[in-house]
């Protein structure tokens, strides 16, 4: 089932300042990234938040469950997700716990060397 586009601009306006929130669609559901860094995934209309440490300290009694069939177990967040207070100290939080992406390697063009 695809994700409701409201549904994930919903997600993204309850983050606050310092937590630059952006989304994009891929394979069927919406990564959920800050300042960069992948920290969830929207699935079937739910946010999965990448486990961390730090990140199940602050959320206490912590739901787990995969965003998808297959998927490792991730952070799933119910009506917490509705405190944008609370739900940006969460993603910064994971943001800060994730190494920094890998740069991406350039490819070479056709026929060069």
């Amino acid at each position: 089932m695809p994700n409701d586009q409201d549904f994930i601009e919903f997600v993204v306006d309850q983050v606050r300042n310092g937590c630059d929130a952006t989304y994009r669609h891929m394979f069927g559901g919406t990564t959920l990234y800050v300042n960069g860094k992948v920290v969830g995934l929207i699935c079937d209309n739910q946010l999965f938040v990448k486990p961390t440490e730090p990140g199940r300290a602050y959320i206490g009694a912590v739901v787990e469950a995969p965003p998808y069939e297959g998927a490792r177990n991730s952070f799933l967040i119910g009506d917490e997700i509705e405190d944008g207070d609370w739900l940006t100290e969460l993603l910064l939080i994971t943001e800060n716990e994730l190494p920094a992406p890998r740069p991406k390697k350039k490819r070479k063009k056709k026929g060069s060397f």
